[in-house]
Parts: structure tokens; sequence; C-alpha cells
């Protein structure tokens, strides 16, 4: 009798050609976030998960689920499942780092180029019948070349975008918790700063960290207040990190120009002000949203499932090894 998966949602057709060869295969048949009653009802056989972001992987899930024996985070964050608990079961639990790095860089890096050179704005505004010809003053945005990019979280993808902004001469400041190695600084032409100076001195400040209680309102009403009325702020990282009323009050008083957003506090709810804001640029998490990237982590996610399940071997990506110790 083949083991049983659950996947939460559906995915790129070959990772899920790739669980049916070795498993009976649950697939939640609506392209929407799996109801959390059926969820619940659904783990009780399964072997192994395949979840997503938005799916809640709580006690209760664990508890139900007392035949898991692997759970495959279809994501680099997995602040949306219980590790503690997962750990305290000898649970794995893995997730997508790596395949998404260019990817989400290179949004972010649009981003931070849509909303310094007001793209979205000026395109409603042609798509509308507005213009009438070329003027001195029409939609006046503000240089990139040359700025000063600051990076909150130096990761794979916060070294990504100072990869791309070396190519448009940035002066590159960073800051994390832990300060990368000379080599990288060199190599990306980036000086570490603490949070303070950084937010001082960009003209773009991009967030590249996960969601944790250290990060959680990372950027809040004191930081806002630190940038330049001519700043930006991007955030592909975790909506959380950020306090969004702060950032409707900040955008309202003008203390920064504008803001360009790929991920929401309370999400997939918005704050309401943001949308009407013509300095605003929202897009709907789709930060690793390349057919290449969302092919490969789903492909990643289940050859995680197998390795456990069918090779009995550690999996890749384990994002709580000590269970082997």
């Amino acid at each position: 009798m083949k083991q049983k998966i659950l996947v939460t949602r559906m995915l790129p057709e070959p990772a899920i050609e790739m669980l049916k060869k070795y498993f009976e295969v649950e697939i939640n048949p609506e392209d929407t976030i799996m109801p959390r009653k059926k969820l619940l009802k659904s783990i009780v056989d399964k072997d192994g998960l395949l979840c997503l972001l938005t799916d809640n992987i709580d006690k209760k899930v664990f508890a139900l689920g007392k035949k898991l024996r692997i759970v495959a985070n279809y994501a680099v964050g997995y602040n949306n499942i219980d590790i503690e608990e997962a750990t305290r079961r000898k649970i794995p639990v893995t997730n997508t780092p790596g395949v998404l790095t260019e990817t989400t860089a290179d949004l972010a890096f649009a981003l931070l180029m849509c909303v310094s050179r007001r793209i979205v704005e000026a395109d409603n505004f042609l798509r509308k019948g507005k213009f009438v010809g070329w003027a001195p003053m029409l939609f006046l945005g503000n240089d990139i070349y040359g700025k000063t990019l600051g990076i909150v979280g130096f990761g794979r993808i916060g070294q990504a975008v100072a990869q791309r902004a070396k190519g448009f001469n940035m002066r590159i400041l960073y800051y994390d918790l832990n300060r990368a190695k000379p080599e990288i600084e060199e190599k990306y032409s980036a000086k570490y700063t603490e949070l303070e100076v950084l937010l001082k001195e960009a003209d773009f400040v991009t967030l590249h960290v996960p969601l944790t209680k250290e990060t959680y309102h990372l950027i809040g009403k004191k930081q806002l207040n630190l940038m330049k009325p001519t700043a930006y702020l991007i955030n592909t990282s975790r909506g959380p990190v950020v306090d969004e009323k702060a950032l409707v009050k900040a955008l309202k008083e003008k203390k920064i120009a504008g803001c360009a957003l790929d991920v929401f506090e309370k999400e997939p709810k918005v704050e309401p002000e943001l949308i009407r804001m013509k300095n605003t640029v929202l897009v709907p998490h789709i930060g690793s949203a390349t057919i290449e990237t969302r092919t490969k982590m789903a492909l990643m996610a289940a050859e995680s499932i197998i390795s456990v399940l069918i090779k009995n071997e550690k999996p890749k990506n384990i994002v709580n090894p000590e269970i082997y110790s």
C-alpha cells in the first residue's frame, strides 16, 4: 500500500507527477488556501505534508497527523509551522532556499525602479487617455544611478540585490545581525552600518530579513522618522516586518517619498490607505513568481518528501536538523 501525501494547494505539475510515482497524493482541488477544517480532516491519515506559507501548521495539525513523518514547506520562510512541536515529535521540516534568490532579487530591484520612476502611476495615466504630449514636469521621479542603497538583511537575497545595485553604481550600505565576512563585503562593495545609520543615509531601503520576534515591526514609526523625506522603502521579505499603520502615517506626512511592497502585514488584507496613495507600488506577493522558480521550489519540496519516506535519508534543506542528533 502506498504512503499518503497531502498537498495543500495546486502546484506546478512536474512536482505532482514526481510524487504520484511513489505516493497516493491528495491535492486541494481549488487554487485557494485550503480551508482549516479540510486540512485538519485530511491530515489524519497522511505520512507526508507539502504545505504553503498560508497554511497554519500548529500543534493541532501535528496532534491529528499521528502518521506524519515529514513536513515540506513550499517557501524559504517557515514561520507558519510550529517548529518546536515538529522537533519534539522528531518530524523533519524542510524549506526551499536558494532557488528563489535571483528571482526575488529581480523583483525587489524592479519595485525599486518602479516606485522611484513612477512607472505604475504613469502607466495608469496613459491608459486612461490623459497623455497629450511630452511635458517637462510630467511624472518627475528620482534617479537611481549613483544613489545610496540600504540593504537590511544581507543573506542570499540581500547580496543578490547588491549585485544588481553595482550595475547602477550605487553606494551600498547593509545591516544584519551577523556581519558578513570581509571578502563578501569586498565582493559587493558593501559597507556594514548600524540600522539607524543606514536609515538616515540611504535613498532606498530594501528589506530582506526573515520574520522572527526580533524582526517583527523592525521598521516602525521611529525607524521611518529616521529616513530621508526623499527616500523609498521596498519590502519583499515578510509583511509584519513593517508596521503598516506607521508606514501609512509616514507617507501621509511625507516623512518618506514612497514605498513598494510585495508583502503585507495582514496578508491578503492591505491597509486601504496604501491602495489609495499614488506614491505606492503594491503587488500580490509575487517575489518568486516565475515559471522556472516556482517549478524548482515544488520539485525541491517533493524531493524532500521522497528522501524521508522512500529513501529513509536526512533531507536536504532541513530546518530542524537536531532531530537527527
